[in-house]
């Protein structure tokens, strides 16, 4: 990029938005609701106790009741140890997260080389109107370091797709498994990527990456299961007795609720040219298959309001009416958007897979998929006619209004439940 290609609009747009995220900083903003108790409760003390007493806090490490691995607290406890104090920690946690917006920016400039620099620039600025990149970032906890490495894993990726250069998958393998035992979730795209290497280098050449997976993956084992730290499943499900959170393979309460997720966010591509016309032939062509798929999933759809997340449309649906009917109707718009993106190529497929088994547990929450969803749209799922849809300026400008329809609607919520 050179500099005088960029806009002086987007330099002050970028200024604008950080300004926001230090006020937010400095009044306690919370728009995902739980940051604030999770950093209380779960991520505060044990990076203070890491640098207290680091042995004693790393063996028992799931007695905090916290969800993802201890690397990212370990490495935040380091600030404490060098003297800083745990206010500053969170501040400079602020602007390690902004890595994110600049690795993103990063991914769109190797894909959409035809696209206008400035319209990249405004989309990647649009994480910092992101309720979970703004509440983690103030409020520290793993999984949005864990997905700021996850982006640069998909960046390492790109450029190896561009270059073919092996070396790019050592720096794609080593970027994804600091991102997994930063947010263990991330470890499920490892088929996605691997697979890749396969086709293009060969079983053969890719020895030495294997075992060097192998190795890497020994530690967090011999963690969880010969010290017995499952930090895992160390957390409680809210509202339900403090009860731990369990593990849950109810695939209808994960397809139906994390489908109502992406088509929250990725609607606005069907303003794009024709694409609205394609998505509803598709439910016409498909209308057996996907209201018998849905009516399947509705019947086996178990998820309780009181675990709390649930999503947007889910939530809604209660709030209005006090059921889920609403949410089981719009189900079939939902599941049918997730049905079209996947007939698409079988890469969506894997993806929209790979997304959906990625959450283990009972409990599922929009933060897991914001802004990751967004990310993953522009970078990893091929959809025709995207290039297009960035080179209109006012087409980035629906993702802005969806992103301010979702704040509003944050606020409404902890007003709701405050």
């Amino acid at each position: 990029m050179k500099f005088k290609d960029l806009n002086l609009n987007s330099i002050y747009l970028f200024i604008f938005f950080y300004l926001t995220l230090i006020v937010g900083f400095n009044y306690g903003e919370n728009l995902n609701y739980g940051s604030y108790g999770d950093w209380v409760g779960s991520n505060r003390e044990p990076i203070k106790d890491f640098s207290n007493n680091f042995l004693h806090t790393f063996l028992n490490f799931d007695s905090y009741g916290h969800r993802h691995s201890p690397v990212y607290l370990m490495f935040l406890s380091l600030f404490l140890d060098l003297g800083f104090d745990i206010k500053q920690v969170r501040f400079i946690n602020l602007h390690l997260c902004i890595l994110l917006i600049l690795i993103f920016y990063q991914c769109l400039k190797s894909i959409f080389t035809k696209v206008n620099i400035n319209h990249l620039i405004l989309l990647s600025l649009i994480i910092f109107l992101s309720p979970t990149f703004r509440s983690l970032a103030i409020w520290p906890d793993s999984r949005l370091p864990g997905l700021i490495f996850f982006t640069l894993t998909i960046y390492f990726f790109l450029k190896l797709k561009k270059t073919n250069q092996f070396k790019y998958t050592w720096f794609t393998s080593i970027s994804l498994i600091l991102s997994s035992y930063i947010s263990p979730n991330f470890s499920i795209f490892f088929p996605y990527f691997f697979f890749f290497f396969l086709k293009e280098f060969g079983f053969k050449k890719l020895n030495l990456l294997i075992v060097f997976y192998f190795l890497a993956s020994l530690p967090i084992l011999y963690y969880i299961f010969i010290l017995d730290v499952n930090f895992l499943t160390a957390g409680k499900t809210p509202y339900l007795n403090n009860e731990n959170v369990s593990l849950s393979f109810n695939l209808s309460d994960k397809i139906m609720i994390i489908s109502s997720i992406v088509f929250f966010h990725l609607s606005p591509i069907l303003i794009m040219d024709n694409v609205f016309n394609h998505f509803k032939s598709f439910l016409f062509k498909n209308f057996i298959l996907i209201i018998l798929s849905t009516a399947c999933l509705i019947y086996f759809f178990n998820y309780q309001f009181n675990y709390t997340g649930g999503g947007v449309f889910f939530i809604l649906s209660y709030l209005l009416f006090d059921n889920n009917y609403l949410f089981y109707i719009g189900s079939f718009f939902f599941i049918g958007f997730v049905f079209y993106i996947a007939s698409l190529n079988l890469n969506n497929l894997f993806l929209l897979i790979l997304i959906v088994i990625s959450n283990i547990q009972n409990t599922i929450y929009h933060k897991y998929y914001e802004p990751m969803i967004l990310i993953m749209f522009f970078t990893l799922i091929k959809y025709p006619g995207v290039e297009s849809f960035l080179k209109k300026k006012s087409n980035i400008f629906y993702l802005y209004f969806l992103s301010a329809i979702y704040i509003l609607m944050r606020i409404v919520k902890i007003g709701y439940f405050v």
